[in-house]
């Protein structure tokens, strides 16, 4: 059994790496939620089943289906050998969000230890908002993802009581972490915390020594209340990608010039000005009335989730 780990993971030498560093390997969730993914979810399948191909060339992948899916998953990517399908029950398919944060030290354990190199920390899931502004009614599944996961590869965990989706923040791999003020300071994550408090446990948890607060995240992006992952990442240290156009009509141009003025005047950890690449969105993207009609209502949870069809 993995055991939990006391203390925090920066003062025991843990730091999470930037995502272009070497991994060990891949974990995704199989899909098969039928409110959320139409036509029982066997589009959304295939497209999972051939990114799971095409990562297992680089990279071991672990792919996680519910016993009902396993079969079919298996059926799917089975005869690749760097893929293996594990069953793992859970509320849905978002393992980035649910799955533990993975961080590493450099140090060299002592001689004859059982010093782990890596670790993972299981923060607390509440779907995105709770009962009144989450996904979905029941995430009892999904706040187990991370244990398992860490159980499976033995990994020592570190729980935290804190609400965070792995989607929420994003690192350079050398002390700096950029996230959303719109997301974690949501009155629907951690209330009882102020902004000083959370940015203190990342530094505590992320091993960073700076939070870049952007004010928001992409426009439309309710369902996580303005995720950084999809408004601005690191793609080495001192630059980022950032959303952005060139459109003043479009809700996302204030967004994306607030970003921008944010980043063009802060410094990284190691005190490099930030260089920020404009990366243009496309515009608005609609689900067919075929499509649309795909998706089975009939048990619909989901509060915030809005089908258009053209």
């Amino acid at each position: 059994m993995a055991r939990d780990l006391e203390g925090k993971p920066a003062v025991l030498g843990f730091h999470m790496p930037a995502e272009w560093e070497p991994h060990h390997q891949c974990w995704m969730g199989w899909p098969e939620r039928m409110d959320n993914w139409r036509d029982n979810a066997v589009p959304a399948q295939r497209v999972y089943a051939a990114v799971a191909m095409a990562i297992s060339e680089f990279e071991p992948v672990t792919v996680c289906a519910s016993a009902a899916q396993y079969t079919n998953a298996y059926g799917l990517l089975h005869g690749k050998d760097n893929i293996r399908v594990v069953e793992m029950s859970m509320n849905d398919a978002w393992f980035r969000d649910i799955g533990p944060t993975f961080v590493q030290r450099d140090r060299k354990p002592i001689s004859g230890s059982q010093e782990q190199q890596v670790a993972g920390i299981d923060w607390t899931f509440n779907c995105w908002g709770e009962a009144e502004e989450g996904c979905y009614s029941d995430w009892s599944l999904d706040i187990l993802v991370a244990k398992k996961i860490l159980e499976l590869e033995r990994l020592p965990r570190f729980p935290h009581c804190m609400v965070l989706e792995g989607g929420s923040i994003h690192v350079d791999g050398e002390g700096t972490c950029i996230t959303t003020e719109e997301c974690l300071l949501n009155p629907n994550r951690n209330p009882d915390m102020s902004r000083e408090e959370i940015e203190d446990e990342l530094k505590m948890y992320l091993g960073v020594r700076k939070v870049i607060w952007l004010p928001r995240g992409l426009y439309g992006d309710e369902d996580t209340n303005g995720h950084v992952d999809n408004m601005c990442c690191f793609v080495k240290p001192g630059v980022v990608l950032l959303a952005w156009t060139d459109d003043e009509l479009d809700p996302q141009y204030k967004r994306s010039v607030e970003a921008l003025t944010v980043l063009s005047n802060s410094t990284d950890a190691i005190g490099r000005k930030i260089d920020v690449i404009k990366l243009h969105v496309p515009g608005p993207l609609y689900m067919t009335e075929k499509e649309a009609n795909g998706v089975d209502n009939s048990n619909m949870i989901f509060d915030n989730i809005y089908l258009k069809s053209i």
